[in-house]
């Protein structure tokens, strides 16, 4: 497994539909804190959006879990390896 940095912007999503699908949001990003998938997470101050430190296999393996997020389709997301 490696190290990714994901540099996360949110496009394009009301705030109904932010708060609406919020709690399946942090209950995914909660079991992968758990189970050591997600190693850090930081809050963008402006504009909306999050940084986070994720353990994955390669990028594409990276996206496939970001996927999995309610969120995903209205996320523009960079993808960086750490060492």
């Amino acid at each position: 497994m490696n190290k990714f940095m994901i540099d996360i912007l949110l496009e394009g999503i009301d705030n109904e539909t932010r708060m609406k699908l919020l709690p399946k949001e942090q209950e995914i990003i909660k079991e992968w804190e758990d189970n050591g998938t997600l190693l850090a997470s930081y809050i963008k101050g402006e504009p909306a959006g999050i940084y986070l430190v994720l353990m994955a296999n390669d990028k594409l393996d990276a996206d496939k879990k970001l996927s999995t997020l309610p969120y995903y389709p209205y996320m523009k997301i960079e993808i960086i390896p750490l060492r």
